[in-house]
């Protein structure tokens, strides 16, 4: 997780914000914590409450075990809140799955990279990273 969350602000924080392990408001009784955030800018750094889905770009879930959860619960919660891209990295798997465009009914658009292929968030096309 860290060298990820390295490589993120590296790559990121000169254009958004790279919160770890922080709550994403999507509904009054749902406040997830997705592993990494990439979140739009904001003079308050989101001080005063916690993010919602429009200042998502991107939200990132890094699974060891929770692999399952991950896809079945969570990536669904995204979908139906809006959530604009999902990365879902599954270690034991050595995969990315990349979520977009999301529906109530779940993301439209699945694709599954693997070590060896890159890829740029939507709301950074031009700042690949290696998968």
């Amino acid at each position: 997780m860290d060298r990820l969350t390295e490589r993120f602000v590296q790559r990121f924080s000169d254009a958004a914000i790279v919160r770890v392990q922080n709550p994403v408001r999507l509904g009054e009784h749902s406040e997830p914590q997705p592993d990494l955030a990439l979140l739009r800018r904001r003079a308050d750094f989101y001080a005063s409450g916690h993010p919602a889905p429009p200042d998502v770009l991107l939200l990132v879930e890094v699974a060891d075990t929770s692999a399952e959860f991950d896809r079945r619960v969570k990536v669904p919660l995204y979908a139906r809140g809006g959530i604009p891209e999902v990365w879902l990295i599954e270690l034991q798997q050595e995969t990315l799955t990349v979520y977009r465009d999301p529906t109530p009914d779940g993301y439209r658009a699945v694709q599954v990279l693997h070590r060896g292929d890159s890829i740029a968030p939507a709301a950074f096309p031009d700042r690949a990273l290696a998968v």
